[in-house]
């Protein structure tokens, strides 16, 4: 598979975009210039200079020290957001498709009633529920995402349950739970890993896109989407403001879904 990955000038392009992603989140305070809090109205809307690589906002923050600081924070939400995704995804989906019967038709006859909500309506009404913001963000967009993932997962496992060796484990006296986590999730994890890596670029945008419906964290805050509604009404005289964490935004997810595009076509050439 890693040799596969480094002959593909795709996925070696967007696993290097993913590295720079997690490298300045990690190694914020040594990348960041300057405090990205620390306000100095007496430099507010400062030229690029040796101190602000980038300049400064309407507040005298260093724009560089905030997108820096800004991808950790991103990042420390969409996280574990994709991982809860996938962690309720698989679960429900690999177990339920596996039993099948009764228990696979509830699934199912659940997983259409969320799919027929708009996932933003979901996340919208779970987004107050809780006091700190960050957790209503990760729950919130879960909740509306977790099954639009199952039903990919519940592809896979029924497809893969049907195999001949998986027969051969039924018959040798395997099982349910053997079947399901020696077997199942082992032969299906190149696609899972292909669905959670190109769906993280979809958190990516929805947690920025919850800024601009009220629902983000602060304006204010060092966060991509934060920056974003918080440069709105400086467009037009400083547009620069909201062109960063733009590009920061579409170069993480850029990054995301290469890679995750380029596995797709290593695991299923078949498909292209």
């Amino acid at each position: 598979m890693i040799h596969k990955i480094l002959r593909k000038p795709q996925a070696v392009i967007g696993l290097a975009m993913m590295l720079t992603v997690f490298a300045v989140m990690v190694f914020a305070p040594a990348f960041a210039p300057n405090d990205p809090e620390k306000i100095n109205i007496m430099q507010k809307f400062a030229e690029p200079s040796e101190k602000y690589p980038l300049g400064t906002d309407d507040m005298g923050h260093c724009i560089a020290s905030r997108l820096i600081y800004g991808a950790r924070v991103s990042m420390s939400i969409a996280l574990p957001t994709i991982a809860a995704i996938a962690v309720i995804s698989v679960l429900l989906a690999t177990v339920c498709a596996y039993i099948g019967g009764i228990v696979d038709r509830l699934f199912v006859i659940v997983s259409d009633i969320f799919m027929a909500l708009p996932p933003f309506l979901v996340a919208m009404t779970l987004v107050g529920l809780f006091e700190s913001k960050a957790l209503s963000i990760v729950i919130s967009i879960a909740a509306a995402m977790w099954v639009w993932n199952a039903q990919v997962v519940r592809t896979y496992v029924i497809r893969e349950k049907n195999k001949p060796y998986i027969i051969t484990c039924r018959m040798s006296g395997c099982s349910q739970m053997r079947i399901i986590i020696r077997h199942i999730i082992p032969n299906i994890f190149p696609h899972l890993l292909v669905l959670y890596s190109t769906g993280l670029s979809g958190v990516i945008i929805m947690i920025s896109s919850y800024a601009f419906l009220g629902l983000g964290l602060e304006t204010g805050t060092a966060e991509w989407g934060a920056m974003l509604v918080g440069a709105n009404k400086l467009v037009f005289s400083h547009p620069e403001l909201i062109v960063y964490p733009g590009l920061c935004i579409l170069f993480a997810a850029a990054g995301f879904n290469l890679f995750g595009e380029a596995l797709r076509d290593i695991c299923d050439p078949k498909e292209n």
